[in-house]
């Protein structure tokens, strides 16, 4: 795909570019009330949980055939996952698969909340930590699938972001912005004189 997609479908995925504004808006004059040890051992959940998730989708891949060459070696699983379309994915999906998907994903939101209710004493602190894992999470899985297979190729991939309640289909740079920008939000509105 050589040119940019501005628009996410359904429309309304578009509006999650609005909820970096919207936290820092709302966060920027009280400031988090969030230790950077917090936020480091937060991150480092997220990193890894992202890696995971990413090892995931490159098993689920393979298991329904859709990842060419991965019974070789990881080169030639590169090499030849430059045409895979990501997009298209969902429609070659069995649905035995498909349903276990969605659940895991709404297990992943789960165990997101989960640390961040573990992390934080406060709602507000609980959100900005569960908005930063997700950010982290997400940045890592698209890191994870590319230093894996090799996928995607470049940020104007189509890519399926998620199931529920439908399918959300946006290139890779939309959730990649959203997440550096989510992450820079709670970084700038994280009260700098908390002692660690």
């Amino acid at each position: 795909m050589n040119s940019v997609q501005w628009l996410a479908t359904p429309w309304w995925v578009n509006l999650l570019v609005f909820i970096p504004v919207l936290i820092f808006l709302l966060w920027r004059r009280q400031g988090l009330q969030l230790k950077r040890r917090q936020l480091l051992f937060a991150a480092i959940f997220a990193l890894s949980f992202g890696f995971v998730e990413a090892a995931v989708v490159v098993y689920l891949r393979a298991a329904v055939g859709l990842l060419p060459g991965y019974q070789g070696s990881l080169s030639q699983v590169r090499e030849l996952s430059q045409t895979y379309d990501q997009s298209k994915s969902i429609d070659d999906f069995p649905q035995s698969l498909l349903t276990v998907e969605v659940f895991r994903e709404a297990a992943t939101i789960f165990m997101l909340v989960a640390v961040a209710c573990l992390t934080a004493p406060r709602a507000r602190e609980r959100w900005a930590v569960f908005l930063w894992i997700f950010a982290l999470w997400d940045s890592a899985y698209y890191a994870g699938l590319w230093s894996t297979i090799r996928w995607p190729a470049s940020l104007r991939e189509l890519d399926v972001l998620f199931l529920i309640p439908v399918p959300w289909v946006s290139q890779v740079w939309f959730p990649v912005l959203i997440s550096g920008l989510t992450v820079a939000v709670i970084l700038l509105t994280r009260n700098p004189q908390l002692a660690d």
